[in-house]
Formats: C-alpha cells, sequence, structure tokens
C-alpha cells in the first residue's frame, strides 16, 4: 500500500502529513498561510526526499531520536515523530524516501 499526502486546514493556516500506506505520520509539514504554500511544500518534499543530505538528524531535549527534511535551499520542510531509539529513526527516514515521491494528495482542506 502506497503513502499519500493529507493535506488540511490548521484554523486559518494549510499544513499536510505524510502518511504511509498504513495511514501512519510519517512527517508534518510547517504551518503554511496559503493552500499554495502548502502545495509547495509538498512538492519540495517530493523533490528533496530522496537525497540523503536533506535530512537532518536530531535529538529532543529528552533525548528522544527524531528528524528534520530540508530543501535545497536549508529551510525545514517537515520534522517527523519522537522515536524511542536512533534505529526507529532511520527506519522513519528511509519510509519518507519511500513514500515522499508519491502523487496521491488528499486534499482535505
Amino acid at each position: 500500500m502506497a503513502g499519500y499526502y493529507d493535506l488540511k486546514k490548521s484554523g486559518a493556516q494549510f499544513m499536510f502529513n505524510l502518511k504511509a500506506g498504513n495511514g501512519e505520520i510519517i512527517l508534518t509539514s510547517e504551518r503554511y498561510e496559503t493552500k499554495g504554500g502548502a502545495t509547495g511544500g509538498i512538492n519540495s518534499v517530493q523533490a528533496n526526499c530522496t537525497t540523503d543530505s536533506r535530512y537532518e538528524k536530531k535529538t529532543s531535549k529528552s533525548s528522544q531520536p527524531y528528524f528534520v527534511l530540508k530543501a535545497a535551499n536549508g529551510q525545514d520542510i517537515g520534522t517527523s515523530e519522537m522515536y524511542s531509539s536512533a534505529a526507529a529513526r532511520d527506519n522513519g527516514i528511509q519510509s519518507v524516501k519511500a513514500n515522499g515521491t508519491t502523487t496521491d494528495i488528499r486534499d482535505n482542506t
């Protein structure tokens, strides 16, 4: 089962989640002022998700691993959930690589 983008409104702003085929959220976008901005963010994930150097591996203040996907210009595109281990985080990155190029965008705005 292939992944998909869930495009939605959050208050007056727009955002998206990249979901794996099982519906689990694997990447959450920044907030955008316009729907077009959010769509551009999806395009950026599609373009950057297969490039290893676009992933910044981080650790939260509570010592939980997570990652941020960045655009070519260094701007954050999306952030993962908090993981229980570095190995789980690395599996999350692999899932974004596998699902991020999907063109299945579900507009729930």
